[in-house]
């Protein structure tokens, strides 16, 4: 979920509206993920009317467009009197029936009505938790590491972080911070959003800061209430170096929504970073929540819109498409390979590009596998003098005297690397009539060693 920062509303309001949408988010995906049944709350057609007139109120006064915030009062009320609810007997279907409703009508996939418990309800509508609540909100968070799941450096100096939410900087600021400091000097940057359903623009501003000299436009929000639009910008200073010279890449899938959404469309925009992956979920609006904690219902409502100052317009209903439209399985290497590509075709440096063209050889093969055949792996087979090859249960394996025996995977038809073993290939030398004669091994520096096969 996308939750803009408000001038109408102080910040410490700003924090709550986040906090109870992140807690909304957090409640429902739990759920789904671990397969637990919502206990079933039944209700009779007097309570789905209050339910509907509740809903109905707050969509005519927040939704960001009046008329079809109409158009769904419409439908909710036909779809009542023509008994079409009639046999639905408990909150969750219910519920679950309104949102349907709701987004046939206005296509926004932020939109929806969701029925708790009462102990669940009242967590998600306590605006003024405790101190005990709050901390245990802030330790949920924290044990998700605020959605930064993995930060490494890849072979070929190639930055990748996994991000799976955009927490509010508030708390999550000195986590991503600390980030991107560790990859400050990368040539490039992944950032792997499959997995990514939204969140706090603030963080978007902070990500992206990283990457321009000066404050960049980023995007703006009409909010309805206020007939108010506001801006957000990246910020023209943050803590460590920046990377404005590092090629971006953001992996996405249809998953990939909200704050993701922007922080994609931003960067595409602004043909600073490249897309890689699957068109996006498509949900552009900002969102609050509603409480009406005596039906055990909470509803979403987008009260405005995203207005990108380039495009003029949003991803709303179409979703973000990439520039490399691969499947998520993937996608993450496309994005690889194309960023080692552009950094050989930059680089004069003979001795960088042989070891860039090293590791996009290992990813071809991993892309497009050989596979060879019974008979042409026993062929290989035989000692090389300290080295062996072997053919065991259909697959080859090499081993070095005195050391691990590891599994052979084909580059070429006489060409092999080891998985863990990034650094070293081994090659079966041919003699004119294709018989191996020897075992030359390859390491990524340039150097070669050779070991002659046995008599």
């Amino acid at each position: 979920m996308l939750i803009p920062h408000k001038h109408f509303l102080s910040n410490r309001q700003i924090n709550r509206i986040a906090l109870l949408l992140c807690m909304l988010f957090l409640f429902t995906s739990v759920l789904s993920a671990q397969g637990v049944e919502r206990e079933e709350i039944e209700i009779d057609s007097k309570m789905q009317l209050e339910i509907i007139d509740s809903v109905s109120s707050g969509l005519n006064n927040y939704y960001v467009f009046p008329d079809v915030a109409k158009k769904m009062e419409a439908k909710l009320r036909e779809q009542y009197k023509t008994d079409a609810y009639k046999e639905i007997k408990t909150l969750q279907a219910f519920t679950d029936r309104l949102s349907s409703d709701m987004i046939d009508v206005s296509h926004d996939k932020h939109l929806g009505v969701r029925g708790f418990q009462d102990e669940i309800i009242a967590q998600i509508c306590d605006t003024m938790p405790d101190e005990t609540e709050q901390q245990r909100r802030t330790n949920e968070s924290q044990r998700n590491n605020y959605g930064f799941k993995k930060i490494e450096q890849l072979n070929g100096n190639i930055g990748y972080i996994k991000l799976n939410g955009f927490h509010n900087t508030d708390h999550a600021a000195p986590t991503a911070i600390a980030a991107m400091n560790f990859l400050a000097y990368s040539d490039a940057i992944i950032f792997d959003l499959r997995d990514n359903g939204g969140g706090s623009p603030s963080m978007i501003q902070l990500l992206m800061s990283y990457f321009f000299e000066e404050p960049v436009h980023l995007n703006s929000f009409y909010v309805r209430e206020t007939d108010s639009i506001e801006q957000f910008w990246t910020q023209q200073f943050v803590s460590g170096p920046k990377m404005t010279d590092a090629l971006v890449y953001i992996l996405t899938s249809n998953y990939t929504f909200s704050a993701a959404e922007e922080f994609s469309y931003n960067f595409k925009n602004l043909k600073r970073g490249t897309i890689v992956g699957e068109t996006t979920g498509g949900g552009a609006h900002p969102v609050m929540q509603i409480c009406y904690e005596n039906l055990n219902v909470v509803v979403r409502v987008s009260y405005g819109r995203a207005i990108n100052p380039i495009s003029g317009t949003n991803w709303e209903g179409v979703g973000v498409k990439p520039d490399i439209d691969v499947s998520r399985d993937d996608a993450f290497d496309a994005a690889y390979k194309d960023a080692l590509s552009k950094l050989i075709e930059q680089s004069e440096d003979e001795d960088k590009k042989f070891t860039l063209n090293w590791i996009v050889e290992g990813i071809d093969a991993k892309m497009n596998p050989v596979t060879l055949d019974e008979a042409t792996m026993k062929k290989f087979t035989g000692s090389y003098n300290e080295r062996t090859i072997m053919f065991e249960d259909g697959k080859l394996y090499y081993q070095r005297e005195g050391r691990p025996k590891f599994e052979l995977h084909p580059l070429k038809e006489n060409l092999f690397y080891i998985e863990g073993l990034d650094y070293f290939r081994l090659e079966v030398e041919l003699d004119k009539n294709d018989n191996p004669i020897a075992l030359v091994g390859h390491y990524d520096n340039g150097t070669t060693d050779r070991s002659e096969r046995s008599k």
